[in-house]
């Protein structure tokens, strides 16, 4: 720690004192532990908060003040640096002339009845699954990287370390999926060391399952050295991190999906950060049942109307501009061929349920983006799957490619929101598609990740 500095204010409310924050962790979560009892403090990756005062992460600079201890009129902080990880772009020539290197992939692609790959940018498996091997997708490895793969029978064992040995210089070996082995997701310390045996350092590039602590993804990562996050991971971890923790201003957030349940942590985290959040898909249902409107037989969360009245009173005290849609395609039955018609959000009849935005939304939340510098969208805004209420989702996609063609950021945080980029045929026009599920919401809620952490620092 550096810089231990003591600032005076004329009021600070008594706040918990921080349990030990040590030199050995780099790990916001892990440093301390906060007690929630006093309503001034918030603290998560980007930034804490006390009192009148905020002190923002300096994501470039990779460090911030972190408040140690307060008593009244008095708040300690320290000026605390944050790691970051090395990745493949650190290493020199001399560091992997002649090595074998462990290059964790998420290679989860969809194949048809052929086996042949529909869908190259995205099956767990239950012990040894057939339709689960990875033998299909080695003649598309080998025409995407130049060389011809060799394929593994196995990720361990005798036969793969004489594999191993006879690669020329250059060459690749593609093991089979590590998932065929139970001890993988328990994390197994023997099964990583088995994994390690093969290889002399580490390069994990599957962020897609970083927020897993498995013997790939974490569990290889102690016996290899160096670890270093590949140029994928690296990417994903600028832009969910950087981007969204440092943002050009007005930075915009876009989240749909079904549950308010699931998104829970990513609004409460882009509350403290964003200038303008709206929402989409089935969750606005439980919003609008919380203020008390009629919302016919749309999905809602009964158990979840406090939380949605509490999070419009947060993003009013905090001045964030919360837009939910003003009209809604509404459908007599959950289906593709439903009747279907668009009324005012607030007017939803009984035996109706809304899926998807209206054209009045479809405009409003436009023009609102218009303004922006960098904008996140995590969720559909409707049953996007049918055609018919797709519109919203594909309105919302056309707007991103825009603001893209005029210098905004537009992230697009994994899963759904991806598929929807896709299916409108717009992906290339984003600034960065996430290749995350999971891992993007945990990022975006401000967690921190294990395959991550696992890596070497810089």
């Amino acid at each position: 720690m550096k810089n231990f500095l003591e600032i005076q204010f004329e009021e600070v409310v008594l706040l918990p004192l921080l349990r030990s924050l040590t030199s050995q962790t780099k790990d916001l979560t892990k440093a301390c532990t906060l007690s929630q009892s006093s309503s001034m403090l918030g603290l998560e990756m980007g930034s804490f908060h006390v009192g009148p005062i905020g002190v923002e992460y300096d994501v470039s600079a990779h460090r911030c003040l972190f408040l140690l201890a307060s008593t009244k009129n008095r708040v300690f902080v320290c000026d605390w640096e944050m790691a970051t990880k090395k990745s493949v772009g650190d290493l020199k020539e001399a560091d992997l002339k002649g090595k074998k290197v462990f290059v964790r992939v998420d290679l989860n692609v969809p194949l048809d009845e052929n086996l042949n790959i529909t869908d190259d940018t995205r099956g767990r498996p239950k012990g040894v699954t057939p339709k689960y091997s990875l033998k299909p997708l080695v003649p598309r490895l080998s025409e995407l990287l130049g060389v011809k793969v060799e394929m593994a029978d196995d990720c361990i064992g005798e036969g793969v370390e004489k594999m191993v040995a006879a690669l020329p210089d250059g060459g690749v070996l593609l093991l089979e999926n590590v998932r065929f082995y139970k001890e993988e997701e328990k994390n197994d310390p023997e099964f990583a060391k088995k994994l390690a045996a093969l290889a002399d350092l580490y390069v994990n590039d599957a962020f897609g399952t970083a927020h897993r602590a498995h013997a790939s993804t974490e569990g290889v990562a102690k016996y290899l050295k160096p670890a270093v996050a590949g140029f994928l991971m690296q990417k994903e971890l600028d832009y969910l991190v950087g981007a969204v923790s440092n943002p050009k201003k007005p930075f915009a957030a876009i989240v749909g999906g079904s549950k308010v349940s699931s998104k829970i942590g990513v609004i409460e985290s882009l509350l403290e950060k964003v200038d303008v959040l709206l929402l989409g898909g089935g969750m606005i249902f439980t919003f609008y049942k919380a203020q008390g409107h009629s919302v016919g037989s749309s999905l809602v969360e009964e158990d979840k109307l406090d939380l949605a009245s509490s999070l419009l009173e947060k993003a009013k005290a905090k001045g964030v501009s919360l837009l939910l849609p003003t009209d809604v395609v509404i459908a007599d039955k959950f289906a593709a061929d439903a009747d279907s018609k668009v009324v005012p959000a607030s007017q939803i009849p009984d035996g109706w349920m809304g899926l998807d935005i209206g054209p009045d939304s479809i405009k409003t939340f436009s023009v609102s983006l218009d303004s922006t510098k960098t904008v996140i969208w995590n969720g559909p805004m409707g049953v996007f799957e049918f055609d018919k209420f797709a519109e919203g989702t594909e309105a919302i996609a056309k707007k991103l490619a825009e603001l893209s063609g005029n210098g905004v950021i537009t992230i697009i945080g994994g899963g759904d929101s991806v598929a929807a980029v896709e299916k409108a045929g717009l992906a290339e026009k984003m600034s960065h598609i996430s290749t995350g599920g999971g891992a993007s919401l945990e990022l975006l809620e401000g967690k921190t990740l294990p395959g991550v952490l696992a890596l070497n620092d810089a």
